[in-house]
């Protein structure tokens, strides 16, 4: 039975239930400026919070979970073209601190994009301003405006933890990784201050994801549900950042062992990438812990390819590049680490019962048709994305940035060659962007943060190449080997 009533009748009809009856309460529309609406359910078993498993958040559920809460109450099959998940209660009713969650989520939308793009444009104003006026300090500047990007994320998950105002929060992101950045840059230069700066950002979503405390949603680059995304694991925003953070992160820190005089083998540096890859694959992408399908797949190859980028014989300067049997190797790793990634995953979801975004919209996707239909359903989202971005002035200053990297490819790679498994971090960096802009349902998200993200990196990178070029040339006194460091 379907009726209007007020609110002062709810509690006379929920003392006539009996049995198994529900009694599902639903605010009128129009929803409120998050697009919410207020739901209660009387009911045996409904005496807490409501959540269900599309939401994984206590006080919220998704409209399309009132079918299977219904079907499932009365005994009846859920159908396979029925999307949502059967509510539940859990824990204590807690409806201020539902209210709180509710204020959160409705004031990211319009604090997103201002904080991070003033962030950005101050750093970088300010990085150019140092260069032109200390031009001594002009490579110091671009590791510092790198390791800010770095930190952004970081300052913005302790954003989410404080839940401060919009000009407190975007102080606390600027100033805080500023300050960040400015200190590791006094004490840990070269590639360990890169590396330090990665590591920490991504171990801090990783424990959060793990841990569950619901942070990563909360902070302005997770999957808000406000723009139509899930309310768990981490979005595409933040999927990009990380896809780039680990391999260069990894390189990076191998980078500085090296620097410090340890030597670092092939089979070590392999083993690393791969190992970086595969754990932040299962953490941000099985089971409960997460659910990104697409974190499942550009993690994995971006470690591969770093690792396959990789000289035969680190202690050496490296050639030309990788022959052909090696070429063949690389892809080969890129085509195979995503689909061993998917299976893991898939296999930890299955076991674990953890009922993750791949087993509900991949494995559950109802034979070949229904696989087709997500694929084509996927696209239709990115293409739309890509129509949205193109209206946005960053899309196209990433687009052009990309564009001049790609030409200048053989001058970055200079940069870059004196560190080479520094560089083999920024490739697979690099491929794991590539990937993600054609398996994400928002490419072009991914391609404006992920470009962003690299650019930074090269950044780094351009900052640490004079003095480490210059140790190599003369470590290196070979001809063929000079001939590399002009190149």
């Amino acid at each position: 039975m379907v009726r209007n009533a007020r609110p002062a009748d709810l509690a006379r009809l929920a003392r006539r239930l009996r049995g198994e009856d529900l009694l599902i309460a639903i605010a009128a529309p129009p929803p409120s400026p998050s697009g919410a609406l207020a739901i209660g359910i009387a009911g045996r078993g409904f005496d807490g919070d409501l959540t269900s498993d599309s939401t994984r958040t206590e006080g919220y559920v998704l409209s399309t979970d009132l079918a299977p809460t219904i079907l499932r109450r009365f005994g009846l099959r859920i159908p396979d073209e029925v999307y949502g998940e059967a509510i539940r209660a859990e824990g204590a009713t807690a409806p201020a601190a539902v209210e709180d969650l509710a204020d959160r989520m409705s004031v990211i939308p319009d604090r997103r994009a201002p904080i991070l793009i003033v962030c950005l444009a101050a750093w970088v104003v300010l990085a150019l301003a140092v260069d032109r006026i200390a031009f001594g300090l002009r490579r110091v500047a671009m590791a510092w405006l790198a390791l800010c990007f770095a930190y952004l994320p970081l300052l913005l998950l302790v954003g989410s933890w404080l839940e401060p105002g919009g000009v407190a929060e975007a102080a606390l992101v600027g100033f805080g990784a500023t300050a960040l950045a400015a200190l590791t840059v006094r004490l840990a230069w070269g590639w360990r201050g890169l590396a330090l700066a990665c590591g920490i950002t991504a171990t801090a979503y990783a424990i959060d994801v793990i841990a569950g405390s619901g942070l990563t949603t909360l902070s302005l680059l997770g999957p808000n549900p406000i723009y139509g995304a899930r309310f768990y694991g981490i979005g595409n925003e933040l999927e990009a950042l990380i896809a780039v953070m680990v391999p260069v992160g990894v390189g990076a820190g191998l980078s500085a062992c090296t620097g410090w005089g340890r030597e670092v083998s092939r089979a070590a540096a392999v083993s690393s990438f791969l190992v970086a890859g595969v754990v932040g694959a299962v953490v941000f992408g099985a089971g409960r812990f997460g659910a990104d399908v697409g974190a499942a797949i550009v993690l994995p190859v971006g470690a591969a390819v770093a690792a396959a980028a990789l000289p035969r014989h680190l202690e050496r300067f490296p050639g030309s590049g990788p022959g052909n049997r090696s070429r063949l190797r690389l892809i080969g790793l890129a085509v195979a680490a995503p689909l061993a990634a998917l299976v893991l995953v898939a296999l930890i979801d299955l076991l674990s019962g953890g009922n993750a975004h791949l087993t509900r919209s991949v494995i559950d996707a109802g034979g070949a048709g229904g696989l087709a239909d997500l694929a084509q359903r996927r696209l239709e989202l990115s293409a739309h994305d890509f129509g949205q971005a193109a209206a946005s002035p960053l899309f196209w200053v990433v687009v052009v940035g990309i564009g001049v990297g790609m030409s200048q490819w053989r001058r970055i790679d200079a940069w870059l060659r004196p560190a080479p498994i520094a560089r083999a971090g920024l490739i697979g960096a690099c491929s794991a962007v590539a990937v993600g802009v054609l398996v994400n349902d928002s490419g072009a998200t991914f391609l404006v943060l992920g470009g962003l993200a690299l650019g930074a990196s090269l950044a780094y990178a351009w900052s640490q190449a004079g003095e480490s070029g210059l140790k190599q040339t003369r470590f290196s006194s070979s001809p063929r080997n000079l001939r590399g460091v002009r190149g």
